[in-house]
C-alpha cells in the first residue's frame, strides 16, 4: 500500500521531502495499529485516528506540531484510499488537527555580527565554496533546498540576481543580491575546478545534498543552522528598509503573515522585558 500511496503523492505534485515525511508518518501509524489491534490496517476509522492522536499526546508526549504532521499524513492517506476505491468515506480532516497558538516572538535570534563571524570562520577553515553557500543563505534568503538546486546559469552576477527555479510549490522567482553575495560567489567561481552544471555540485551528477549543509553548520557553530540563516535574512532585510512585500517576494513566502512574524520582538527581548516586571 505504501508504494501505491507514494505514487499517488507524486502524481499529486507533492514535494520530495513532503512525500518522505508522509510515507514515514503513515508507516508509524500502521505500526501502531498492528501493535494495538494485532492485525494489519485495511481501513481508516475516525475513532482509531483519535486514539492514535491521544497516544501521541499522552504516551509519546509529542508536541502539537509533531502530532499534526502525523495527522496530515493520515489526511492524505485517507484521500488516497478514497481515490483508489479502497474506502468510501473521508474520516479524518483538518478539523482533527490540534490547535496551535501562533508564536508571537520573531523566529530570528541571530545578529549580523554573529552571522558575519560565522561566514568568516567558514571562509578561513572550509574555503570559498562553503563561504559562498552560507552567504547565499544569509544574504539572499534562499531555502537550503533552493540553494542546493542552483545551477551556474541561475546566478547572474552582472545582473545582480539569482533565479530560483525550484522554489516551494515549484514556483520560480527572481532574488536580487547585493555585494556580499556577489563577491562570495565570484571568489568561489574563480576557485571552482570541477566542471558541473550545478553551482554546488554533490555526488555524481547531482547537486549538493541538504544534509551536507546541515553538517557544515554543525561543524562551525552550535547555534547557527541553515534555517536560522534564512530567518536572519528576513529580519535583517526588514531592519535595513525592505518592505513586507519585498521580503515576502525575496524569501518566497506565499503568505504575508509569515513575513510579518519577523516584525515581532525576539524571544530574548521578551525575556528581558519579563524580568523587569
Amino acid at each position: 500500500m505504501l508504494k501505491n500511496f507514494e505514487d499517488y503523492l507524486l502524481e499529486d505534485g507533492k514535494a520530495a521531502n513532503t512525500i518522505r515525511s508522509y510515507i514515514l508518518n503513515v508507516g508509524l501509524y500502521l505500526k501502531w495499529y498492528e501493535e494495538t489491534f494485532g492485525t494489519e490496517m485495511t481501513e481508516l476509522l475516525h475513532g482509531n485516528v483519535l486514539d492514535y492522536r491521544s497516544y501521541l499526546q499522552n504516551v509519546k508526549k509529542q508536541k502539537a506540531v509533531s502530532v499534526n504532521a502525523k495527522l496530515s499524513a493520515l489526511i492524505s492517506l485517507n484521500a488516497f484510499l478514497v481515490a483508489s476505491g479502497r474506502q468510501t468515506e473521508i474520516v479524518v480532516s483538518k478539523a482533527d488537527l490540534l490547535r496551535i497558538q501562533a508564536a508571537y516572538t520573531s523566529p530570528s535570534d541571530l545578529t549580523e555580527k554573529a552571522v558575519d563571524a560565522f561566514r568568516q570562520t567558514v571562509l578561513l577553515e572550509s574555503g570559498t565554496r562553503n563561504h559562498a553557500l552560507v552567504t547565499i543563505l544569509a544574504y539572499a534568503g534562499l531555502r537550503v533546498s533552493e540553494a542546493c538546486s542552483l545551477s551556474t546559469e541561475d546566478v547572474d552576477l552582472v545582473g545582480r540576481q539569482i533565479t530560483v527555479n525550484k522554489g516551494k510549490g515549484n514556483k520560480e522567482r527572481v532574488v536580487f543580491i547585493g555585494d556580499k553575495v556577489i563577491n562570495a560567489v565570484r571568489e568561489y567561481l574563480a576557485d571552482m575546478t570541477r566542471d558541473s552544471r550545478w553551482l554546488f555540485p554533490g555526488r555524481g551528477d547531482n547537486g549538493l545534498d541538504r544534509s551536507s549543509v546541515n553538517r557544515l553548520c554543525n561543524d562551525y557553530s552550535d547555534k547557527i543552522t541553515p534555517h536560522k540563516l534564512r530567518h536572519f535574512f528576513c529580519s535583517n532585510a526588514l531592519e535595513k528598509g525592505y518592505s513586507f512585500h519585498e521580503v515576502a517576494h525575496q524569501a518566497g513566502h506565499s503568505n504575508i503573515h509569515t513575513t510579518l512574524r519577523y516584525t515581532n520582538p525576539t524571544s530574548e527581548a521578551m525575556k528581558e522585558k519579563a524580568n523587569k516586571l
